[in-house]
C-alpha cells in the first residue's frame, strides 16, 4: 500500500490540498481495501464514517427508486472520493456504491479528515467545490431526464463513457455495463434500452460483442434526437 504523500492519485482529488505532514498522518491511519466486481462498498441508508479514495477500478453510485429499481447516478473512477457528504453531515448515505470491476481503495476515517477540514482552509474549499460540482451534475441530470428523449440520453451515455473512460485494445468501451445498467442510467425499462441499442447497432452507430459495446460513429451519435 503506497503512502498518501507519494500517491499520484491524490492529484486527482481534494487530498492534493493537504500538507505533507497531514498526508503522512492520514497515510498512517488509512486502511487498504480490495473489492471484487459486483461487491457492495456501502449501501443506501448506511452510516459512512469516513471517505473512500479510489486507487484503481470503477464503481457505480445508485439510488433506489420508488418502483424498486436502482437508478445509476454516477460512475466513479481512479482518483474519486466516496463519502464526502458524511464529512459535513450526520445523515446516512442516500446512495449505494457497487464495484463494476475489481477495485483497490483506501478508507480514511472521518475523525482524521475532520481534523484537516478544521485546520486547512484550502482543503476545506476543495472539498466544498467538489461537492458543488456533484450538485451541478445532479441538477443537469434532472433537466436531461425531463427534457431529452431516451434515445438522446442513451447516445449521450455512450459518448460519455467513450470520451471519459476510453476503449480497450479491441476498441470496445473500457467499462462493461449490463443492459440493465444502461437502462438505469438513462431512466428507462431494460427492454427499451435493449431496443434502442439494437437500433443504434442496425444504423451502424455502434457494434457489440456480448455485453461489450464499440462506438463506431461518435459524430452521428451526437446528432441523435
Amino acid at each position: 500500500m503506497s503512502k498518501c504523500e507519494s500517491c499520484i492519485i491524490k492529484e486527482f482529488n481534494a487530498l492534493k490540498s493537504l500538507t505533507r505532514d497531514e498526508l503522512m498522518r492520514v497515510s498512517a491511519c488509512k486502511t487498504g481495501k480490495i473489492y471484487k466486481k459486483g461487491q457492495v462498498i456501502f449501501e443506501e441508508g448506511e452510516t459512512v464514517n469516513g471517505v473512500y479514495c479510489v486507487k484503481d477500478g470503477v464503481c457505480k453510485l445508485t439510488k433506489l427508486s420508488e418502483n424498486g429499481k436502482d437508478q445509476v447516478v454516477k460512475l466513479v473512477v481512479k482518483g474519486g472520493l466516496l463519502g464526502k457528504r458524511s464529512l459535513v453531515s450526520e445523515q446516512k448515505t442516500n446512495l449505494s456504491a457497487i464495484a463494476l470491476n475489481d477495485m483497490e481503495m483506501c478508507f480514511i476515517p472521518k475523525s482524521e479528515i475532520m481534523n484537516d477540514l478544521q485546520k486547512n482552509p484550502k482543503f476545506t474549499m476543495d472539498v466544498l467545490k467538489k461537492m458543488a460540482e456533484d450538485l451541478k451534475v445532479s441538477d443537469e441530470s434532472l433537466v436531461n431526464m425531463a427534457q431529452k428523449s431516451v434515445k438522446r440520453r442513451m447516445a449521450e451515455i455512450l459518448l460519455y463513457i467513450h470520451e471519459d473512460f476510453g476503449v480497450d485494445s479491441d476498441g470496445f468501451l473500457s467499462i462493461v455495463l449490463s443492459r440493465e445498467d444502461y437502462a438505469n442510467m438513462v431512466g428507462t425499462a431494460t427492454e427499451s434500452a435493449i431496443r434502442i441499442l439494437s437500433q443504434f447497432k442496425k444504423e451502424g452507430l455502434i457494434s457489440t460483442s456480448g455485453k461489450r459495446i464499440k462506438v463506431e460513429d461518435p459524430n452521428a451519435l451526437k446528432w441523435v434526437e
